[in-house]
């Protein structure tokens, strides 16, 4: 079985298990205040190019989003986020269960606009019977998106400046960032985001690490006690030397980037592939998640084979699957995988190979 259902399949780069095992027996204190967490920590300004940064390290995403959201929020305020957005979809209504509603938008290929944002609070500000209802107050996106698309330099700061206006913070989700910041198409650089977001992470467990979220706060409000929130949500990991270890690794020498752009590589091989069998997609992007339609014939066919994620169904015969590289992916693999869906689209004779 040839797995193409997730970035997060394989362990961790050599490196980061090479560095681990160096460093198995060095005697650390605990919960972070470690000199190789420090390191790390200073490493994440530096490439930021601010020293007023709080960096905090978790080990997944869901904690990383419950932590960033509910410090962000008072009781009565809500957080906006697009209708795909992971904290409203895939996490077990997380947020929800922390005492918050998430006010979703519309959005287009993942992505939600500055007017949308203002639209949500003009209607709140502008009732007189608002207490009745909860308060926008944060303004959650993530990049790369749901659908592997990104947003622009120019949108992001568009909606800095909504947020700004509105006084609304903004987090960005950035699970699979690497990804979208080792695209061609991608122009918004750290130092960008840490200008323009009150918070934002930097994945690790999609890209290259076994375990590990680097989450960067610039607004002080929202950096106050968040180290006690952690340890109170139960995400202070004991051994807390082993994220700034592998992120210390990830991050040195431009790694981060080298092994998101072969995943991107990955994936673009796919989607010119795909393209040439005139295979449809449902979404087009330049990073490591392609969305594509298939007949479920052909989907039945490769599944004995292949592991994809399944989304929607867009008619009786067709369906949305996304296909996702990583770090790890290996070329002949993909390869593979090509040579097979060419051969199941002739033998179902669907006339749409190339």
């Amino acid at each position: 079985m040839i797995r193409f259902d997730s970035d997060y399949g394989e362990g961790a780069h050599p490196k980061i298990l090479e560095k681990l095992n160096e460093t198995n027996m060095v005697q650390t204190p605990g919960y972070g205040g470690d000199s190789y967490c420090e390191e790390a920590a200073q490493m994440i300004k530096g490439l930021c190019k601010r020293d007023d940064l709080d960096v905090h390290f978790l080990v997944g995403g869901t904690l990383t989003n419950l932590l960033s959201v509910t410090a962000s929020l008072r009781y009565h305020q809500s957080v906006i986020a697009p209708t795909c957005g992971h904290i409203f979809v895939m996490e077990t209504g997380a947020i929800e269960a922390a005492g918050h509603k998430i006010h979703t938008l519309p959005e287009k290929d993942g992505k939600i606009t500055a007017s949308q944002i203002d639209e949500v609070c003009e209607e709140y500000w502008s009732n007189s019977a608002r207490v009745h209802f909860t308060q926008p107050k944060l303004v959650y996106i993530t990049q790369s998106t749901e659908y592997g698309t990104l947003y622009k330099k120019a949108e992001i700061a568009a909606i800095a400046e909504v947020c700004r206006k509105r006084d609304l913070y903004l987090y960005i989700d950035g699970a699979r960032l690497g990804y979208g910041m080792a695209s061609e198409e991608n122009d918004a650089d750290l130092p960008f985001l840490a200008e323009h977001c009150d918070i934002f992470y930097i994945g690790g467990n999609k890209q290259g690490m076994l375990f590990g979220e680097a989450i960067i706060i610039k607004n002080r409000e929202i950096a106050k006690d968040f180290r006690s929130l952690i340890k109170q949500r139960g995400g202070l990991l004991a051994k807390g030397r082993l994220l700034g270890i592998q992120f210390s690794t990830l991050l040195a020498d431009n790694l981060y980037i080298q092994i998101a752009k072969h995943a991107n590589s990955m994936a673009d091989l796919i989607r010119q592939g795909l393209k040439k069998m005139k295979v449809k997609f449902f979404v087009e992007n330049t990073t490591n998640l392609l969305f594509v339609v298939l007949p479920l014939t052909v989907l039945e066919e490769l599944s004995k084979g292949y592991a994809f994620t399944y989304g929607k169904k867009i008619n009786e015969k067709e369906r949305v699957v996304r296909i996702s590289t990583s770090w790890a992916t290996k070329e002949e693999n993909v390869q593979t995988f090509l040579r097979d869906m060419e051969r199941v689209l002739s033998e179902k004779h669907l006339g749409i190979a190339a």
